[in-house]
């Protein structure tokens, strides 16, 4: 006679987060506090799948990511107080770029709890300020609500929810609540509606839009999937079309009138955009950088979003328009009436034409040894169809952020609101996972690629012979500085570079691909710089692009203003070591660009 075990809670909440809400894979690693859903994924057989990865920051980090490139819910596990711990960084980037992401976390034994037993960590208030949702499974009828309620929770918010499952009640049998009073019947399943604006304020807004001139576009992360709308309406209204960071593949670079990125990592085009125009429409963005929009009293404004807490924040607006970006736009364009005189839109044409040169140019500009622009400039047209590009914060992301031009059908994914280093590699992980036909390109600095990086390469080296696409490098800016935050010291606080906290260790990170029997590319030269992408995308694997850059090329603001010239003469003057260099390749840029006016 044959026993049957009954299933356990574990088991019941991996198929129920499987079966009925679609969650294919869980970013994790082991732990004895959650020993239970250890057992309970080998017992079900790999559904969901569990995607070991070397550190449980890069567990969340990859189901941010996996949100990001799916628009699914992702997912990721973690023991108890130390592994929770680990969790933060890349739940609170779920969090702050809006993308749902659900955690199971362990505990210890629930007679254990508050006794101040080993790894115990008051798990409500440190996962707290993250979640959207947050509860304890204390008992095992509570196990079936408390998924439905974190899955609906992680949903309609677009956040993040964790369920905290002690030990002991992974283990125990599963069990339906009773029929008696206090018990909770869920079911699972959502059905998010298309929310449209009421058709009296959506004229109010075409009011405002037809009433102008100098229409003016900022899109983000929301008007993805809007591409069509928002090139509809762009060209009613004659507009330019700026991008937040998330949103850098919401629409074409290639397009004419798209300016690209805004703000301090942004281009010339769009900070013009934006200090000529008289009208500005907002769709699906909250940038932070309100100091890079219209000044106030410039423009009407008329801002789309999904989300009601985000409607006003950068801008004071006319209309606030709460609804999907894509339903939303195709009710207005029927109200707009289109410009008939373009001289506007011409403007902004011309205006982004001349900045692809300027970017072309100061790429080509010397180094020593390589112009960090050319890395990105020399793979900006030879990038594969429908590639994925990641970039880690600092100062990959300027120029990430301005020379790419990518093209329709790439997806993009940065840390756009956190601005979290370490997450470019673990981005790429999971991009690889959800779409392993694609090819992915990540772009790090050094110092995030000693941060966390490394350890997320041993990841992809280990899962890479399960991708049918081979194509994913890791192109790393070897400079041997904290760049980033030595820029922003000099400008920001008119502080010199300090060597104790800027300077890196030299690291061979080909060398290091090799080890784990990777690709490895080192690039010391700039003509080098072209052969060694095409032989990288070439690979069928994985290749990680150890490129050394300059660290003295600044990332020049769209704009220079009275105070960074300020600050940066303060450092220069208190001895900077760079001074020299930094004012002869300014000098340099500046020049492209007045040559190009």
């Amino acid at each position: 006679m044959v026993t049957v075990m009954a299933e356990s809670v574990a088991e019941f909440m991996l198929s129920r987060l499987q079966e009925d809400w679609g969650i294919g894979r869980f970013y994790g690693y082991p732990g004895d506090g959650i020993s239970g859903f250890m057992g309970a994924f080998q017992e079900l057989g790999g559904k969901p799948e569990f995607v070991q990865v070397r550190h449980e920051t890069i567990a969340s980090y990859a189901a941010c990511a996996h949100s990001k490139f799916t628009g699914e819910v992702g997912a990721c596990i973690a023991t108890s107080g130390p592994g929770a711990v680990q969790l933060l960084n890349g739940l609170y980037d779920a969090k702050l770029d809006h993308r749902p992401v659900v955690a199971l976390v362990g505990q210890q034994q629930t007679v254990s709890l508050g006794s101040d037993w080993l790894q115990e960590v008051d798990l409500h208030t440190l996962l707290g300020d993250v979640s959207e949702f947050v509860q304890t499974c204390m008992a095992p009828e509570q196990a079936r609500h408390l998924v439905d309620h974190a899955m609906r929770a992680a949903i309609a918010t677009r956040g993040v929810a964790c369920i905290v499952v002690p030990v002991d009640v992974q283990h125990a049998d599963a069990a339906d609540p009773p029929k008696s009073h206090g018990s909770v019947f869920s079911s699972a399943g959502i059905s998010m509606p298309a929310a449209v604006p009421e058709a009296h304020d959506l004229q109010r807004a075409a009011d405002a839009l037809n009433a102008g001139s100098r229409a003016a576009i900022l899109i983000g992360q929301g008007a993805i999937g809007a591409q069509d709308e928002v090139v509809a309406v762009a060209d009613a209204l004659g507009a330019g079309v700026a991008k937040a960071l998330n949103g850098r593949a919401a629409l074409p670079d290639d397009l004419p009138f798209v300016t690209g990125a805004i703000g301090l990592l942004g281009t010339k085009a769009s900070s013009d955009l934006m200090a000529d125009c008289d009208t500005l429409l907002m769709v699906g963005s909250n940038v932070p950088f309100a100091d890079w929009l219209p000044s106030e009293g410039q423009a009407r404004g008329v801002q789309i979003d999904v989300d009601g807490r985000h409607i006003g924040m950068r801008y004071p607006m006319e209309v606030n328009l709460v609804g999907d970006a894509a339903h939303t736009l195709r009710a207005l364009l029927p109200l707009l009436e289109r410009k008939t005189d373009r001289s506007w839109r011409e403007k902004i044409e011309k205006s982004v034409t001349a900045g692809w040169r300027v970017l072309q140019e100061r790429a080509m500009l010397p180094g020593n040894p390589i112009n960090p622009q050319r890395v990105f400039q020399d793979v900006s047209d030879i990038l594969p169809e429908l590639c994925i590009t990641t970039a880690d914060s600092g100062t990959s992301a300027n120029w990430w952020a301005r020379h790419l031009k990518l093209r329709k059908g790439m997806m993009a994914g940065i840390s756009g609101t956190l601005a979290t280093m370490g997450c470019a590699v673990p981005y790429a992980l999971a991009a690889k996972f959800a779409h392993p036909d694609r090819p992915v390109i990540a772009f790090v600095g050094d110092g995030a690629m000693q941060m966390i990086g490394i350890n997320a390469l041993i990841d992809i080296a280990f899962y890479a012979d399960r991708w049918p696409n081979g194509t994913c490098v890791i192109a790393v800016l070897n400079n041997g500085d904290l760049n980033e935050v030595t820029w922003e010291q000099r400008a920001m606080a008119g502080d010199p570079r300090y060597e104790v906290s800027q300077t890196l260790p030299a690291f061979d990170f080909a060398a290091f691909a090799r080890s784990l029997g990777l690709h490895g590319i080192r690039v010391e030269e700039p003509g080098a710089v072209r052969p060694a992408w095409e032989e990288a995308l070439a690979h069928d694997g994985p290749v990680v692009l150890d490129v050394l850059t300059d660290p003295s090329v600044p990332p020049m603001p769209p704009q220079l203003r009275f105070e960074t010239v300020r600050n940066m003469t303060r450092a220069f003057l208190k001895g900077d070591p760079a001074a020299r260099d930094i004012m002869r390749h300014a000098a340099r840029a500046r020049s492209s660009e007045w040559s190009n006016r």
